[in-house]
């Protein structure tokens, strides 16, 4: 598309980063399904690999489908660039890849998806890496846990499993006054109800296996970069601020300016870990976008009409959804996230932990799958699944304790979601 005109939400989830095939007019993107690519001469393929010029070299590192894809994304999250890759973990970890080394820090959200907190609390230890967990509503405390090496801070925009969301401009100043950047996971709320980088964010980072293609067929992650940050302004951040040895001396924020963590991240973040996307995956998810906000709305829609019903039974506890008046977060979803707080939220069942298994077996219309973001409605008990790893105290600070089931509320006919959770509540309370 052309850089003249601004265009809405809805017309860039189509049209950004696509244009007709040069070689046959095609209008939807091709799956370029090729793991190489016939290079003019020496001369280019030496300017290629040298990064003296834009191209296709190898599908490992850039490959046409998922270069639309790349630039769609960074397009609706108002980024100057993003590189996709096979997961949303692997996103995380591509995210940290330019900004850490061997003890260095990350300061992390205590309200994270499970399996997230698996990976900074123990994998990322073999890389001599660590995080350091905090509730980043206390912005204190953020403050007083960040240290000489700490490299960024990490929080989701809405927290899987709660649903609770993140107020990113405070978390922002902070990491701003200590020199680093914030990164934000946004794949609960999309960039549909919350743009992280105008409220501040340094990186954000996406698990396009989600709501961005939200059909559930394939796995992707992806990292947009905001171009803001000055990875020059300290000696914190090497790989991007030094000369790089793989590439005779060239330093990526001197050279690439704005566009040096992107480079970065395709030059060395997937030539050496592989943690390339398939052209098919971004395919996928270039389909699933071109819907993205209309199904957002009745994602929000259904969500709030099934909270507030939750919220009034009996056999339920408490609920979690942040669009709920009497949610502590209401009032920052009203400020901050305009549009909704999306589609993910927990319940606890009384009853504790049986009456959520019985729950959860008993539904027909829910999917129980270790997902969210589906088109789908899909629950699951994290405690036993995509939390287990954690100790007690840590399902209960990520919002994941026995008596809690998540619910990823999908598009279907919200009195018929109703419906099948008041048949398996009744049996779950039998």
């Amino acid at each position: 598309m052309s850089d003249g005109p601004t265009y809405g939400f809805d017309t860039l989830q189509i049209h950004a980063g696509a244009r007709p095939d040069p070689a046959t007019g095609a209008r939807q993107t091709p799956i370029y399904q090729t793991t190489a690519y016939v290079f003019r001469d020496a001369d280019h393929a030496a300017a290629l690999f040298n990064l003296q010029e834009v191209g296709f070299i190898y599908s490992r590192l850039t490959n046409p489908t998922v270069a639309v894809l790349q630039e769609r994304i960074a397009t609706l999250e108002g980024g100057v660039g993003a590189v996709c890759c096979s997961s949303g973990h692997a996103a995380q970890i591509m995210a940290l890849f330019p900004l850490m080394g061997p003890g260095c820090n990350v300061v992390a959200s205590t309200r994270l998806y499970g399996g997230t907190v698996t990976q900074f609390s123990q994998t990322i230890k073999r890389f001599g890496w660590s995080a350091k967990f905090v509730d980043t509503d206390d912005l204190d405390a953020v403050k007083d846990v960040i240290d000489e090496n700490t490299r960024a801070v990490f929080c989701e925009s809405i927290a899987n499993p709660g649903g609770y969301v993140t107020d990113i401009r405070a978390l922002a100043d902070v990491a701003d006054a200590a020199g680093i950047p914030l990164i934000v996971d946004n794949t609960s709320a999309t960039p549909y109800l919350c743009r992280p980088i105008e409220q501040g964010a340094t990186l954000v980072v996406h698990s396009t296996t989600k709501y961005l293609t939200g059909n559930g067929t394939v796995t992707g992650g992806c990292i947009v970069d905001s171009g803001k940050f000055d990875w020059s302004a300290n000696d914190k951040f090497p790989s991007l601020s030094e000369p790089e040895a793989a590439y005779h001396g060239l330093k990526f924020h001197e050279t690439f300016g704005p566009l040096a963590f992107t480079f970065h991240g395709i030059a060395i973040g997937l030539r050496d870990l592989g943690m390339t996307m398939n052209p098919q995956a971004a395919h996928y998810t270039l389909l699933g976008i071109e819907t993205l906000s209309l199904r957002m709305e009745r994602h929000v829609e259904n969500a709030q009409k099934i909270a507030a019903w939750l919220e009034a039974d009996d056999r339920v506890d408490y609920v979690t959804y942040a669009g709920l008046p009497s949610s502590p977060y209401h009032d920052r979803v009203q400020a901050q996230y305009k549009k909704g707080a999306g589609a993910l939220f927990t319940f606890a069942v009384k009853g504790g932990y049986d009456a959520c298994v019985k729950l959860v077996n008993s539904l027909e219309i829910f999917s129980h799958v270790a997902n969210l973001g589906d088109a789908r409605s899909l629950i699951i008990h994290s405690a036993s699944t995509t939390h287990r790893q954690l100790t007690p105290e840590q399902q209960e600070a990520a919002g994941a304790g026995p008596n809690v089931v998540r619910v990823s509320i999908g598009i279907e006919d919200a009195d018929d979601l109703i419906a099948d959770l008041d048949q398996a509540l009744a049996k779950a309370s039998a």
